[in-house]
């Protein structure tokens, strides 16, 4: 089976090192960046299937590093993560191509569960 690749996107250091390590131990191979310019940056240089992106961060926020993405790279599959005050900005980013969406603190169950999901469709927009 494929290694799964995915960009985790947050800016918060200590979730970004515990979610990407939970993940690694999961067999899920994560790259991560601490804001939006960081991952857009990133995935020119190495693309992957999924990325787990953070709502709210300074700078460019996670609905335009979204827009920007799916721009240039429309197959990339996007879970957002959010807060119960920015609810209906994640449901609104589902408006604009994101995948799924989930409530911090994710379940790490859950996380992966959707992160598989959202590769399947990936490579099926492949085939």
């Amino acid at each position: 089976m494929e290694e799964l690749k995915l960009l985790l996107v947050d800016d918060e250091p200590d979730f970004l090192s515990v979610i990407a390590r939970r993940l690694a131990r999961r067999n899920v191979s994560v790259s991560v960046a601490s804001s939006g310019l960081e991952a857009l940056d990133k995935l020119e240089a190495e693309p992957v299937k999924v990325v787990v992106l953070d709502v709210k961060m300074p700078g460019i926020d996670g609905i335009e590093t979204l827009r920007r993405i799916k721009e240039k790279m429309p197959d990339v599959e996007v879970i957002m993560l959010t807060g119960h005050a920015d609810l209906d900005v994640a449901i609104s980013g589902m408006a604009l191509g994101a995948y799924d969406y989930l409530l911090k603190p994710a379940d790490i169950d859950e996380l992966m569960f959707k992160v598989h999901d959202a590769a399947s469709v990936h490579n099926s927009h492949r085939s």
